[in-house]
C-alpha cells in the first residue's frame, strides 16, 4: 500500500513533467535521427562519400562527449530548467545552420562544431536529473516516458525530413523548416512546465527538495566503482552499433532496392517500436532486476542484423528488423539512467551519469562514421552488420554482470 500510495502521489503532483521533458530530450537527437534522408542529397550535390557526410556527426558527438561531465556538474549546481531552456534554442538554431553548407569539408565540420555546443545543453542528463528528483517509486515509468522523446524523434524526423527534402526548397529548406517548427513547439512547453526539485527550491515560497535528492556516492567513489566502467562499456558499444545502424538504415534499405520515401517509412517503424520498448522497459524496470531487463533488450539488434543479412530486400524482414532495433533503442538510455540512479544515488547523479552520456556520445560519434567508412571500402554494409552482432552481445554481457547496488545507496532515503 505504501508503494502504491507513493506512486500515485508522484503522478498526481508531477504527471506533466515526464511528457514535457520528453520533448526536450527529443531535441537532443534531432540531428541524429533525421540525417538518413539527407545522406543522398548531400552526396549528389557535393560529391561526398557517406563517411564524409557522417564526419560532421562524429565531430559533434565527440566534442559533446568531452564536456558531458562538466555539464552534468552544472545541472547539479543550477538545476536542469535553466540549462534546458537555453539548450533548446541553441540546438534548433545550430541545426538550421546546416542549410548554409557550402560543400567545403572544413565548413561542414565547423557547422557541426556549432551543433556540438548546442547538444551539450540538451543532453539526457538535463531531463533525467529533473525526473529522478521528482520520482522514486515510479521512476522507471517516468524515465521511460521522458526518454520516449528519442522514440518520437526516430518515428517523426526521418519521414518529415524526406517529405521536406522533396519540396521545392530541397535539403536546405528542410533543415530550416524542421528546426523552426520544433523550436516553436518545444520551447513554450518547457518554459511553462519543466522544473525539477532543484529548480523548484529556488522559488522563495517553495519547499526545499526532498532529502533523497542529496544522497548517493561522491564523484570519487563513483569513479572507483567497477559498475561505472561496465556501464561505460555497455553504453559505448550500444550506441556505436545501434546508432550506426539507425543513421544508415535508410541507405541500407535503398541499397536493397527500396525507394527513398518507402525506406524512410520503414525506418519510422524504429521510432514507433522504440516507444513500445521504452514504455515496456519502464514497466519492467519497476518490477524486475534492471541489469537483466537491459541485457535481454540489448540482444535484439542481433535478430535485426540476421534478418538484414539473410534477405534484406524482403519488406517483412525490413519491418521486423526495424521493430527489433526500435525495441532496443527504446530501452537503452532508460536502462542506463535507471541503473545509474540505483548504483550511484542522486547526490552527484548529473556528474556520474554525465560520464555515461559521454560514452553514449562517443559511440554515436564513431558508429555512423564507421558504418559509412565500411560501406565506402566494401560497397556493402554486411561487414558492419556482422560487427554489430558481436558488439551487442558484449554489451549485453556487461549489463548482465552487474551486481546489486551499494547498501548505502540502495537503502531507503530518509523522509523529507
Amino acid at each position: 500500500m505504501g508503494v502504491a500510495a507513493g506512486k500515485s502521489g508522484e503522478w498526481r503532483s508531477f504527471w506533466f513533467l515526464p511528457f514535457t521533458a520528453s520533448l526536450g530530450y527529443a531535441t537532443s537527437v534531432i540531428h541524429v535521427y533525421s540525417m538518413g534522408p539527407f545522406i543522398a542529397p548531400l552526396q549528389e550535390e557535393f560529391g561526398w562519400t557517406r563517411a564524409q557526410v557522417m564526419l560532421g556527426l562524429s565531430v559533434a558527438s565527440f566534442i559533446s562527449a568531452i564536456f558531458c561531465m562538466p555539464v552534468g556538474i552544472l545541472v547539479d549546481r543550477v538545476g536542469p530548467r535553466r540549462v534546458g531552456l537555453v539548450g533548446v534554442l541553441l540546438m534548433t538554431g545550430s541545426f538550421a545552420l546546416l542549410s548554409t553548407a557550402t560543400g567545403s569539408i572544413a565548413n561542414w565540420i565547423f557547422l557541426w562544431v556549432v551543433i556540438a555546443l548546442g547538444t551539450l545543453w540538451v543532453q539526457a542528463t538535463v531531463w533525467t536529473s529533473a525526473i529522478n528528483s521528482r520520482f522514486e517509486q515510479s521512476r522507471g515509468l517516468a524515465l521511460a516516458i521522458t526518454l520516449s522523446g528519442a522514440s518520437l524523434s526516430a518515428a517523426l524526423f526521418p519521414a518529415l525530413a524526406a517529405w521536406l527534402i522533396g519540396r521545392e526548397d530541397g535539403w536546405r529548406g528542410a533543415f530550416v523548416s524542421m528546426a523552426g517548427l520544433w523550436a516553436l513547439l518545444v520551447f513554450p512547453m518547457l518554459f511553462l512546465f519543466f522544473r525539477g526539485a532543484r529548480d523548484q527550491s529556488r522559488k522563495p515560497d517553495a519547499a526545499p527538495p526532498p532529502a533523497r535528492v542529496l544522497t548517493g556516492l561522491s564523484i570519487a567513489e563513483g569513479l572507483r566503482s567497477p559498475t561505472l566502467y561496465k556501464l561505460l562499456m555497455a553504453s559505448s558499444l550500444f550506441s556505436f552499433t545501434t546508432i550506426g545502424a539507425v543513421v544508415h538504415f535508410v541507405p541500407i534499405l535503398t541499397d536493397s532496392g527500396a525507394d527513398r520515401l518507402a525506406a524512410a517509412g520503414v525506418a519510422s517503424l524504429i521510432g514507433v517500436f522504440s516507444i513500445v520498448g521504452r514504455l515496456g522497459t519502464g514497466f519492467l524496470l519497476d518490477r524486475f532486476q534492471a541489469q537483466y531487463v537491459g541485457a535481454v533488450a540489448f540482444l535484439l539488434p542481433i535478430v535485426a542484423c540476421l534478418l538484414l543479412l539473410s534477405d534484406g530486400s524482403q519488406p517483412l524482414n525490413q519491418a521486423v528488423a526495424a521493430a527489433a532495433i526500435g525495441l532496443t533503442l527504446g530501452s537503452e538510455v532508460d536502462v542506463i539512467a535507471y541503473l545509474a540512479a540505483k548504483h550511484f544515488g542522486l547526490k552527484n547523479f548529473g556528474a556520474l551519469y554525465g560520464a555515461l552520456v559521454m560514452a553514449l556520445s562517443l559511440g554515436t560519434a564513431f558508429g555512423p562514421l564507421a558504418a559509412g567508412a565500411i560501406f565506402d571500402l566494401n560497397n556493402s554494409y554486411v561487414p558492419f552488420l556482422l560487427l554489430a552482432m558481436g558488439l551487442m552481445a558484449a554489451s549485453a554481457i556487461a549489463l548482465a554482470s552487474l551486481g546489486r547496488p551499494p547498501a548505502a545507496v540502495a537503502a531507503p532515503a530518509p523522509a523529507a
